[in-house]
């Protein structure tokens, strides 16, 4: 991972924003739609974004800036940049962010519409939801991986929350009225591997190892795939299935010996 992707509140902070002209204009709108307050150069600021188009003035800026210790944005100038800039798919308060870590603008944007395409425009809705509800939560699955496995449950493909569904805002409540609560039930699935390359993961595969609360797995499984796990999942080496399971989902993960 070349970069740590972070969200940062801007709002009320200042910001500096050098250049001007076409390409200044569209950062100094992203940067009042994420609530900065715009400064020169000369002000004082954590972070720049340097969008001058003359490479020798754009050095020179830049230079000044990073030896305040000023982390920098370099438009078109990936060499340069102590961070980037990604493209955002917004629906507040989920943010999607597509970086390419300067690599390709275009890869970034293509994706980003793909995904505008494809997420349903209400579900800030369920999410602002899920937020209010949290004591809600806490008081029906008291135990917090009790509860992760509750929400996994409803957020799952064809789940009560299933966020590529354009569910209501009301979703949430009617989901808490009508669970059952199965979030301490022990599962064990088994994942025949076909290849030790994470691109041949189907999608349930894939799905189910961002999902498992543990993965029991040869020696030979590669950390490229049990790293497609969630971080906080155990990861157990195991030459045959687990007999006595613990509450919540496990994975078996083998190689297919066909």
């Amino acid at each position: 991972m070349h970069s740590l992707p972070v969200f940062l509140r801007l709002t009320g902070r200042p910001v500096i924003l050098a250049g001007t002209g076409e390409t200044a204009d569209a950062k100094r709108r992203l940067l009042e739609r994420a609530g900065a307050v715009i400064v020169g150069e000369d002000g004082t600021a954590a972070i720049a974004i340097v969008a001058i188009e003359d490479d020798r003035d754009a050095a020179a800026t830049i230079a000044r800036l990073k030896a305040r210790g000023v982390l920098v944005n370099a438009v078109d100038r990936a060499a340069d940049c102590d961070f980037t800039l990604p493209a955002i798919v917004d629906r507040t308060p989920v943010l999607i962010a597509i970086g390419t870590g300067g690599a390709s603008a275009g890869l970034a944007k293509a994706l980003r519409q793909r995904l505008e395409a494809l997420l349903p425009a209400r579900m800030g809705g369920i999410a602002r939801a899920l937020g209010e509800a949290r004591e809600v939560l806490r008081t029906r699955w008291p135990d917090a991986a009790a509860r992760r496995r509750a929400i996994d449950a409803a957020l799952s493909p064809g789940g009560a929350l299933d966020p590529l569904a354009d569910h209501a805002f009301e979703a949430v409540a009617r989901w808490l009225g009508h669970s059952a609560d199965s979030a301490n039930a022990a599962s064990l699935t088994i994942i025949a591997l076909s290849s030790s390359d994470p691109d041949d993961l189907t999608l349930r595969q894939a799905r189910l190892l961002g999902q498992a609360d543990r993965l029991y797995h040869h020696a030979a499984v590669p950390r490229a795939i049990l790293d497609r796990a969630r971080a906080d999942a155990a990861r157990i080496p195991a030459d045959d299935p687990p007999t006595d399971l613990p509450a919540g989902l496990s994975l078996f993960l083998t190689f297919d010996s066909a």
